[in-house]
Protein backbone atom coordinates (compact mmCIF):
# COMPACT_ATOMS: atom_id res chain seq x y z
CA UNK A 1 0.00 0.00 0.00
CA UNK A 2 2.74 2.45 0.98
CA UNK A 3 4.68 1.70 -2.20
CA UNK A 4 1.58 2.41 -4.30
CA UNK A 5 0.97 5.73 -2.51
CA UNK A 6 4.57 6.77 -3.01
CA UNK A 7 4.29 5.89 -6.69
CA UNK A 8 1.09 7.95 -7.02
CA UNK A 9 2.75 10.86 -5.18
CA UNK A 10 5.80 10.67 -7.40
CA UNK A 11 3.82 10.57 -10.64
CA UNK A 12 1.44 13.32 -9.52
CA UNK A 13 4.35 15.54 -8.52
CA UNK A 14 6.17 14.91 -11.79
CA UNK A 15 3.22 15.45 -14.15
CA UNK A 16 1.58 18.35 -12.32
CA UNK A 17 4.92 20.00 -11.69
CA UNK A 18 6.01 19.72 -15.30
CA UNK A 19 2.73 21.19 -16.55
CA UNK A 20 2.77 24.05 -14.03
CA UNK A 21 6.42 24.83 -14.74
CA UNK A 22 5.97 24.79 -18.53
CA UNK A 23 2.85 26.96 -18.56
CA UNK A 24 4.24 29.17 -15.81
CA UNK A 25 7.53 29.90 -17.58
CA UNK A 26 5.67 30.83 -20.76
CA UNK A 27 3.19 32.99 -18.84
CA UNK A 28 5.86 34.83 -16.87
CA UNK A 29 7.91 35.53 -19.99
CA UNK A 30 4.79 37.04 -21.56
CA UNK A 31 4.26 39.08 -18.39
CA UNK A 32 7.75 40.54 -18.70
CA UNK A 33 7.21 41.39 -22.36
CA UNK A 34 3.85 43.05 -21.65
CA UNK A 35 5.00 45.11 -18.68
CA UNK A 36 8.27 46.23 -20.28
CA UNK A 37 7.17 46.78 -23.88
CA UNK A 38 3.63 48.19 -23.76
CA UNK A 39 3.58 51.98 -23.40
CA UNK A 40 0.83 52.22 -20.70
CA UNK A 41 2.93 50.10 -18.32
CA UNK A 42 6.27 51.82 -18.84
CA UNK A 43 7.51 53.71 -15.79
CA UNK A 44 4.58 52.30 -13.81
CA UNK A 45 5.64 51.20 -10.34
CA UNK A 46 3.14 48.33 -10.09
CA UNK A 47 4.26 47.05 -13.48
CA UNK A 48 7.86 47.19 -12.22
CA UNK A 49 7.00 45.07 -9.17
CA UNK A 50 5.06 42.63 -11.35
CA UNK A 51 8.05 42.36 -13.69
CA UNK A 52 10.41 41.56 -10.81
CA UNK A 53 7.89 39.03 -9.51
CA UNK A 54 7.73 37.37 -12.94
CA UNK A 55 11.54 37.13 -13.11
CA UNK A 56 11.61 35.54 -9.65
CA UNK A 57 8.83 33.17 -10.70
CA UNK A 58 10.79 32.04 -13.76
CA UNK A 59 13.87 31.20 -11.67
CA UNK A 60 11.73 29.36 -9.12
CA UNK A 61 9.96 27.36 -11.83
CA UNK A 62 13.21 26.50 -13.60
CA UNK A 63 14.64 25.31 -10.29
CA UNK A 64 11.50 23.28 -9.61
CA UNK A 65 11.71 21.75 -13.07
CA UNK A 66 15.25 20.60 -12.22
CA UNK A 67 13.87 18.86 -9.12
CA UNK A 68 11.19 17.11 -11.16
CA UNK A 69 13.80 15.94 -13.68
CA UNK A 70 15.91 14.49 -10.84
CA UNK A 71 12.88 12.71 -9.42
CA UNK A 72 11.97 11.25 -12.81
CA UNK A 73 15.53 10.04 -13.39
CA UNK A 74 16.51 8.78 -9.94
CA UNK A 75 13.22 8.38 -8.08
CA UNK A 76 14.03 11.12 -5.53
CA UNK A 77 15.29 14.70 -5.44
CA UNK A 78 18.78 13.73 -4.27
CA UNK A 79 18.68 15.69 -1.00
CA UNK A 80 19.05 12.53 1.07
CA UNK A 81 22.41 11.62 -0.45
CA UNK A 82 24.19 14.97 -0.91
CA UNK A 83 24.65 17.39 1.98
CA UNK A 84 25.48 20.30 -0.34
CA UNK A 85 22.37 19.72 -2.43
CA UNK A 86 20.31 19.26 0.76
CA UNK A 87 21.33 22.75 1.90
CA UNK A 88 20.95 24.40 -1.52
CA UNK A 89 17.63 22.74 -2.34
CA UNK A 90 15.62 24.57 0.29
CA UNK A 91 17.76 27.70 0.40
CA UNK A 92 17.35 28.54 -3.28
CA UNK A 93 13.65 27.72 -3.27
CA UNK A 94 12.98 29.84 -0.18
CA UNK A 95 14.86 32.82 -1.64
CA UNK A 96 12.64 33.00 -4.73
CA UNK A 97 9.50 32.30 -2.69
CA UNK A 98 10.24 35.23 -0.37
CA UNK A 99 11.09 37.54 -3.28
CA UNK A 100 7.86 36.65 -5.09
CA UNK A 101 5.70 37.07 -1.98
CA UNK A 102 7.37 40.40 -1.18
CA UNK A 103 6.73 41.69 -4.69
CA UNK A 104 3.04 40.74 -4.37
CA UNK A 105 2.86 42.78 -1.16
CA UNK A 106 4.74 45.70 -2.74
CA UNK A 107 2.40 45.67 -5.75
CA UNK A 108 -0.69 45.81 -3.55
CA UNK A 109 0.80 48.52 -1.31
CA UNK A 110 1.94 50.64 -4.24
CA UNK A 111 -1.46 50.39 -5.89
CA UNK A 112 -3.01 51.70 -2.67
CA UNK A 113 -0.60 54.66 -2.58
CA UNK A 114 -0.96 55.47 -6.27
CA UNK A 115 -4.78 55.51 -6.14
CA UNK A 116 -5.14 57.39 -2.86
CA UNK A 117 -7.20 60.58 -3.03
CA UNK A 118 -4.64 62.47 -0.88
CA UNK A 119 -1.96 64.07 -3.03
CA UNK A 120 0.89 63.60 -0.52
CA UNK A 121 0.15 59.90 -0.06
CA UNK A 122 -0.38 59.38 -3.79
CA UNK A 123 3.12 60.60 -4.60
CA UNK A 124 4.96 59.24 -1.59
CA UNK A 125 6.36 56.44 -3.73
CA UNK A 126 8.49 56.90 -6.83
CA UNK A 127 9.94 54.48 -9.35
CA UNK A 128 13.40 55.19 -7.96
CA UNK A 129 12.23 54.30 -4.44
CA UNK A 130 10.58 51.13 -5.78
CA UNK A 131 13.85 50.01 -7.34
CA UNK A 132 15.73 50.78 -4.14
CA UNK A 133 13.27 48.86 -1.97
CA UNK A 134 13.36 45.90 -4.35
CA UNK A 135 17.16 45.70 -4.14
CA UNK A 136 17.04 45.94 -0.33
CA UNK A 137 14.43 43.19 0.00
CA UNK A 138 16.31 40.89 -2.40
CA UNK A 139 19.52 41.34 -0.38
CA UNK A 140 17.68 40.67 2.88
CA UNK A 141 16.09 37.45 1.62
CA UNK A 142 19.33 36.16 0.09
CA UNK A 143 21.11 36.75 3.41
CA UNK A 144 18.26 35.12 5.34
CA UNK A 145 18.36 32.05 3.12
CA UNK A 146 22.14 31.74 3.29
CA UNK A 147 21.97 31.70 7.09
CA UNK A 148 19.38 28.92 6.80
CA UNK A 149 21.91 26.62 5.07
CA UNK A 150 23.77 26.13 8.36
CA UNK A 151 20.77 24.43 9.95
CA UNK A 152 19.87 21.84 7.31
CA UNK A 153 21.46 18.42 7.55
CA UNK A 154 20.90 14.84 6.46
CA UNK A 155 19.22 12.99 9.32
CA UNK A 156 19.46 9.18 8.86
CA UNK A 157 15.81 8.42 9.62
CA UNK A 158 14.31 11.59 8.11
CA UNK A 159 16.52 12.52 5.16
CA UNK A 160 17.19 16.22 4.53
CA UNK A 161 15.72 18.15 7.46
CA UNK A 162 16.32 20.99 9.90
CA UNK A 163 18.70 19.55 12.48
CA UNK A 164 18.72 22.41 14.99
CA UNK A 165 15.99 22.63 17.65
CA UNK A 166 16.21 26.42 17.91
CA UNK A 167 15.86 26.86 14.15
CA UNK A 168 12.97 24.38 14.11
CA UNK A 169 11.13 26.70 16.49
CA UNK A 170 12.13 29.71 14.37
CA UNK A 171 10.82 28.02 11.22
CA UNK A 172 7.67 26.88 13.01
CA UNK A 173 6.72 30.17 14.61
CA UNK A 174 8.17 32.70 12.17
CA UNK A 175 9.34 31.47 8.76
CA UNK A 176 6.30 29.43 7.71
CA UNK A 177 3.45 31.15 9.56
CA UNK A 178 4.81 34.71 9.18
CA UNK A 179 7.33 35.23 6.37
CA UNK A 180 5.79 32.82 3.87
CA UNK A 181 2.31 32.68 5.35
CA UNK A 182 0.23 35.08 7.40
CA UNK A 183 2.27 38.28 6.97
CA UNK A 184 2.32 38.53 3.14
CA UNK A 185 -1.27 37.29 2.89
CA UNK A 186 -2.57 39.88 5.38
CA UNK A 187 -0.49 42.75 3.98
CA UNK A 188 -1.45 42.06 0.37
CA UNK A 189 -5.15 41.53 1.17
CA UNK A 190 -5.43 44.70 3.26
CA UNK A 191 -3.71 46.93 0.73
CA UNK A 192 -5.73 45.39 -2.11
CA UNK A 193 -8.97 46.14 -0.28
CA UNK A 194 -7.80 49.69 0.44
CA UNK A 195 -6.86 50.15 -3.22
CA UNK A 196 -10.28 48.81 -4.24
CA UNK A 197 -11.94 51.48 -2.12
CA UNK A 198 -9.64 54.16 -3.55
CA UNK A 199 -10.47 53.23 -7.13
CA UNK A 200 -14.19 53.46 -6.43
CA UNK A 201 -13.61 57.14 -5.61
CA UNK A 202 -11.55 57.84 -8.73
CA UNK A 203 -14.65 58.80 -10.70
CA UNK A 204 -15.09 61.78 -8.39
CA UNK A 205 -11.58 63.09 -8.98
CA UNK A 206 -10.30 65.17 -11.88
CA UNK A 207 -8.13 62.50 -13.49
CA UNK A 208 -7.64 61.87 -17.23
CA UNK A 209 -9.83 59.04 -18.50
CA UNK A 210 -6.86 56.99 -19.76
CA UNK A 211 -5.13 57.17 -16.36
CA UNK A 212 -8.39 56.34 -14.59
CA UNK A 213 -8.93 53.24 -16.72
CA UNK A 214 -5.32 52.11 -16.22
CA UNK A 215 -5.58 52.47 -12.43
CA UNK A 216 -8.81 50.51 -12.37
CA UNK A 217 -7.44 47.76 -14.59
CA UNK A 218 -4.21 47.35 -12.62
CA UNK A 219 -6.17 47.34 -9.36
CA UNK A 220 -8.42 44.58 -10.71
CA UNK A 221 -5.36 42.58 -11.79
CA UNK A 222 -3.70 43.00 -8.40
CA UNK A 223 -6.87 42.14 -6.49
CA UNK A 224 -7.39 38.86 -8.35
CA UNK A 225 -3.69 38.07 -7.96
CA UNK A 226 -3.80 38.60 -4.21
CA UNK A 227 -6.96 36.52 -3.76
CA UNK A 228 -5.43 33.60 -5.64
CA UNK A 229 -2.21 34.01 -3.65
CA UNK A 230 -4.07 33.78 -0.33
CA UNK A 231 -6.11 30.73 -1.40
CA UNK A 232 -3.19 28.79 -2.86
CA UNK A 233 -0.51 29.59 -0.26
CA UNK A 234 -2.49 28.93 2.93
CA UNK A 235 -2.88 25.10 2.72
CA UNK A 236 0.81 24.43 2.06
CA UNK A 237 1.88 26.89 4.76
CA UNK A 238 -0.30 25.12 7.34
CA UNK A 239 0.98 21.72 6.27
CA UNK A 240 4.64 22.78 6.52
CA UNK A 241 4.11 24.05 10.06
CA UNK A 242 2.63 20.67 11.00
CA UNK A 243 5.29 18.67 9.14
CA UNK A 244 8.22 20.52 10.73
CA UNK A 245 6.83 19.89 14.21
CA UNK A 246 5.78 16.31 13.52
CA UNK A 247 8.41 14.68 11.30
CA UNK A 248 7.74 11.11 10.27
CA UNK A 249 10.44 8.48 9.89
CA UNK A 250 10.86 6.30 6.82
CA UNK A 251 10.60 3.35 9.21
CA UNK A 252 6.84 4.05 9.24
CA UNK A 253 6.21 3.44 5.53
CA UNK A 254 2.42 3.95 5.39
CA UNK A 255 2.36 7.24 7.31
CA UNK A 256 5.41 8.44 5.41
CA UNK A 257 3.71 7.66 2.08
CA UNK A 258 0.50 9.45 3.11
CA UNK A 259 2.51 12.48 4.18
CA UNK A 260 4.33 12.52 0.86
CA UNK A 261 1.08 12.41 -1.10
CA UNK A 262 -0.49 15.22 0.96
CA UNK A 263 2.66 17.30 0.61
CA UNK A 264 2.87 17.04 -3.18
CA UNK A 265 -0.82 17.96 -3.54
CA UNK A 266 -0.46 21.07 -1.37
CA UNK A 267 2.88 21.89 -2.97
CA UNK A 268 1.33 21.77 -6.45
CA UNK A 269 -1.35 24.23 -5.31
CA UNK A 270 1.31 26.52 -3.86
CA UNK A 271 3.37 26.23 -7.06
CA UNK A 272 0.44 27.63 -9.02
CA UNK A 273 1.24 30.97 -7.36
CA UNK A 274 4.37 31.13 -9.47
CA UNK A 275 2.79 30.17 -12.76
CA UNK A 276 -0.72 31.56 -13.15
CA UNK A 277 -0.33 35.34 -12.81
CA UNK A 278 -0.35 35.93 -16.58
CA UNK A 279 -3.50 33.87 -17.02
CA UNK A 280 -5.20 35.65 -14.11
CA UNK A 281 -4.31 38.98 -15.69
CA UNK A 282 -5.83 37.83 -18.99
CA UNK A 283 -9.06 36.87 -17.19
CA UNK A 284 -9.26 40.17 -15.30
CA UNK A 285 -8.53 42.17 -18.47
CA UNK A 286 -11.21 40.27 -20.40
CA UNK A 287 -13.72 40.96 -17.64
CA UNK A 288 -12.66 44.61 -17.64
CA UNK A 289 -13.25 44.94 -21.40
CA UNK A 290 -16.59 43.10 -21.26
CA UNK A 291 -17.90 45.59 -18.77
CA UNK A 292 -16.93 48.54 -20.88
CA UNK A 293 -13.92 49.53 -18.86
CA UNK A 294 -15.81 49.70 -15.57
CA UNK A 295 -15.31 46.81 -13.18
CA UNK A 296 -16.98 48.31 -10.15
Amino acid sequence: MSAQLLDVASKYSLYSGTIICSLGIVGNVLNILVFTQLKPFRNNRCAFYLTVESISNIFYLLFSLTIYILISMYGNDGTGSSLTWCKLRYTIAQTFVLITFTMICCTAADEYFSTNYLYNIRYICTLKLSRYLTCVFICIWITHSIIQTFFYNIVPSLGCAIANDIYVRYATYFTYPVLTGLLPIVISLLFSLFAYQNVRRIVRRQIPVARRRLDRQITAMCFIRVLSFACLATPYCCYRIYAVNNPVSRSEPLEFAIRQLVQVIFASLASLNFGISFYLFIISSSQFRRQGGSIY
